[in-house]
């Protein structure tokens, strides 16, 4: 087993990481602005005095530059939430909230993107569409992880617990952002999602003395 899914970090390894976090973070926004700039600059006054004229690109190689290190960004600032959180609480309920960032961020930075393209009214009229179609498309996913999260703070049940939930018999095997798996006596597993289960009934068999 990692140390990532270790229960037994030290509070000081914890505080460690969640600033190694910010300090990605940081880093990554000073290169990127970087980067930008000195794009921008070969592709309108440097080339030129070339003869080479491919400003009508430099769009592209910015969305390109934007769309990577809008990513990693994201992903920073989800770690950094992750981390903030460790200290309290499992991994799988850090996690659970560490990807419903994600998911937000991402959607965020796509719709952020493709309004900066269009510019103006036009821009956000489109960025606005694009956030309402990235939030359907995304909301059964991110309804199971906010599902997910309740139950991984609440815990209703826990890990080895024997349960009936929606009809199914079984231990429960594992409980992710997502699903939760229950083995049942003849060893089939049932993955369940988990906004499913959270409107539900649960019935306990027994108490893992966990």
């Amino acid at each position: 087993m990692s140390s990532l899914h270790s229960e037994e970090l030290s509070k000081a390894e914890i505080a460690k990481r969640g600033a190694s976090s910010i300090v990605k973070l940081v880093v990554y926004i000073v290169v990127y602005v970087g980067i930008a700039a000195i794009v921008q600059w070969i592709f309108t006054s440097f080339l030129p005095q070339y003869g080479i004229n491919i400003s009508d690109y430099i769009g592209y190689v910015q969305i390109l530059l934007a769309l990577a290190f809008g990513y990693l960004i994201v992903n920073s600032v989800a770690t950094f939430f992750y981390w903030s959180i460790r200290g309290r609480y499992e991994h799988s309920t850090a996690a659970a909230i560490r990807n419903i960032i994600r998911i937000i961020g991402i959607g965020a930075l796509i719709s952020a993107i493709a309004g900066g393209v269009a510019g103006g009214a036009a821009g956000v009229a489109l960025g606005g569409f694009l956030g309402m179609v990235i939030g359907f498309a995304s909301q059964q996913v991110l309804g199971q992880a906010v599902a997910g999260l309740f139950l991984l703070i609440s815990r209703p049940f826990r890990i080895g617990d024997e349960v009936v939930i929606a009809g199914e018999e079984g231990t429960v095997e594992d409980i992710s952002t997502l699903f939760t798996t229950i083995v049942k006596k003849d060893g089939s597993k049932v993955i369940m999602p988990n906004n499913s289960i959270l409107g539900g009934k649960i019935y306990l068999k027994s108490i893992s003395s966990k």
